[in-house]
């Protein structure tokens, strides 16, 4: 097959499809209006997030087999249309779970801390012990909205940490030995520590917002490891200077370009760390005889 690679990934990808008689070429900087201009040239094309994958896109790919996504959302990808021509999809859903629950779990850690701030002072010859004295996180109650995957990751890396953990989900039953599934009312009441494991949808878009830090009974740390359309920026900042919320830890962000400097030129509990994490994706796409494989099926609307 001849795949056409949108997006750079670790070498070891491009590598194994060739070892298995694959024709690969690359094309990071193109318009997406040249690159659909030879789609139809090619059997499989590989991507992470570089543009929307559309109905447009597809028609003009004709002799398209498979869409390679290295990683696990898959909104940028018109997957109902896809499955109508018969497209396969290979993602990585469980790709960078282990990675997200470590991650999360540093994050928190270090906001309790306060490690971030405690580093920047002490290098600027500033020893502020008490101003940076940290919490223990033994006794809290963490609340995970989203227990796939990541949120399973998270809370099996909270084992041994003597935490109680919650989960909230839209399907039903998922909780188990390491999360307890309550309702989102619940998880509001008595959540110190929220963490985010959800993907973009509907339901989640700008899904943390005034109203929806207001619900909670008591001041709580925030986590998002998901997407940053789940957070209302603006809404995020105006909580952390009320105390509503007393940290953030923010792997994605709402807005990933110069206006979110605005919102936080402000000394606030903020930790921002973007997409360190994500190349772990890509080992998933590949069985262990170095096949792709496909991990995920259809999403049915």
């Amino acid at each position: 097959m001849k795949i056409l690679h949108l997006d750079q990934n670790h070498p070891v990808l491009i590598e194994q499809l060739a070892a298995l008689g694959h024709t690969n070429h690359e094309d990071y900087t193109s318009s997406k209006a040249a690159i659909e201009a030879k789609m139809h040239l090619y059997d499989g094309i590989i991507i992470r997030s570089r543009f929307r994958i559309d109905a447009g896109f597809l028609d003009k790919a004709t002799h398209l087999k498979f869409i390679g996504r290295v990683g696990a959302g898959l909104e940028n990808i018109d997957t109902t249309y896809a499955a109508t021509k018969g497209i396969h999809l290979i993602a990585a859903p469980e790709g960078n779970r282990n990675a997200v629950g470590e991650h999360a779990l540093g994050l928190l850690l270090a906001l309790f801390n306060k490690l971030h701030t405690a580093d920047r002072e002490v290098r600027e010859g500033n020893w502020q012990r008490e101003a940076n004295r940290g919490l223990e996180l033994e006794g809290k109650t963490v609340g995970i909205i989203g227990y796939g995957h990541m949120g399973k990751a998270f809370a099996k890396k909270l084992r041994g940490f003597d935490v109680e953990v919650l989960c909230y989900d839209i399907k039903p039953n998922i909780g188990d030995e390491n999360a307890t599934q309550v309702s989102l009312e619940t998880l509001q009441e008595k959540a110190q520590v929220l963490s985010l494991h959800v993907p973009h949808t509907e339901l989640t878009f700008q899904m943390i917002n005034t109203n929806f830090i207001n619900a909670f009974k008591q001041p709580f740390w925030l986590l998002n490891t998901a997407r940053g359309s789940c957070v209302v920026t603006e809404d995020l900042v105006a909580a952390l200077k009320s105390k509503a919320i007393l940290g953030a830890g923010l792997d994605v962000l709402e807005y990933e370009k110069l206006r979110l400097r605005a919102c936080f030129q402000i000394q606030l509990h903020l930790l921002l760390l973007i997409y360190f994490l994500r190349i772990m994706s890509f080992y998933r796409l590949m069985s262990p005889d170095g096949r792709l494989k496909v991990i995920t099926n259809w999403h049915k609307p």
